[in-house]
């Protein structure tokens, strides 16, 4: 199958390919953002564990018949600030915990859509992704996130960075570690909620891992890596979406996929490197 520049052309002048553009602007920069900041501080499995949890308020939202959105973002704003509750209330180690909480969501979660009868494609959308599906309320709930996300870590960057490397050292000097910490699983299970639409809830963690982790082998200066992150966030988002509408692909594995192709690539660039020096 071969693609010109003309069909790219003819298809970039649709509403709703516009309308994808756009969200994966948004969302490349808002994973490019918080990925930095949930790779360093080692939550990855955190944000898997609200992703894959998030199916229950996919189902419930099928099951109640409305938009699958408007459930995914108090359930998973729920679920991240519980789990997280129970991580500092509880004796048990953080990844036992998680690992408790997702499983139990995600049976519950399979048993409600066992109940879901007739016609399942909302509920298959939101599991795999459709970033060509988003529409202009996706787009300002994503927005107001990013911006959101932005405030609240930019303004506080210096502080953010020492609780990211040092949170003892924080904890002294009188930040307030627990308001930081509660409001990073706000933005962060939010961001997940907005994201499900366009990589799927299969997906959503790669979607805010690889980026980051990709610029982490590019730069270990702070700030330079968060800059990379968006960046590669960002500008792998777009392509995995022309690729998508380009070849009639699901969106979510799209995007992920040229994540991971940018990952190999810089990887095995930074190791050729290495053994040339």
């Amino acid at each position: 199958m071969t693609i010109n520049y003309h069909d790219l052309v003819n298809l970039l002048q649709f509403p709703f390919m516009q309308r994808a553009i756009m969200g994966a602007v948004l969302m490349g920069i808002l994973g490019g953002l918080l990925g930095s900041f949930v790779t360093l501080r080692q939550l990855s499995f955190f944000s898997h564990a609200v992703g894959h949890a998030a199916l229950v308020g996919v189902a419930l939202g099928v099951l109640l018949n409305t938009n699958p959105t408007w459930m995914l973002l108090p359930f998973t704003l729920i679920f991240g600030v519980v789990v997280l509750y129970l991580i500092d209330k509880t004796d048990l180690a953080s990844d036992s915990v998680l690992s408790i909480v997702l499983s139990g969501a995600l049976a519950i979660g399979v048993i409600l859509t066992s109940f879901i009868k007739g016609y399942r494609g909302n509920l298959m959308g939101v599991l795999f992704g459709d970033i060509l599906a988003i529409d202009n309320t996706d787009l300002i709930l994503t927005l107001l996130v990013l911006v959101g996300s932005s405030v609240f870590l930019l303004s506080t960057l210096p502080q953010q960075i020492l609780l990211t490397l040092n949170p003892d050292v924080a904890q002294v000097q009188g930040i307030p570690v627990q308001l930081y910490r509660y409001g990073f699983v706000v933005l962060l299970s939010l961001a997940v909620a907005v994201a499900i639409k366009a990589v799927g809830v299969l997906l959503v963690n790669a979607f805010l891992v690889i980026p980051a982790a990709t610029a982490k082998l590019m730069s270990h200066h702070f700030s330079r890596f968060l800059i990379l992150s968006v960046v590669v966030g960002c500008s792998s988002s777009i392509a995995g979406m022309m690729v998508s509408g380009l070849f009639n692909l699901a969106s979510g594995p799209s995007i992920v996929f040229v994540q991971f192709l940018v990952f190999v690539t810089v990887f095995s660039w930074v190791k050729l490197t290495m053994k040339v020096g």
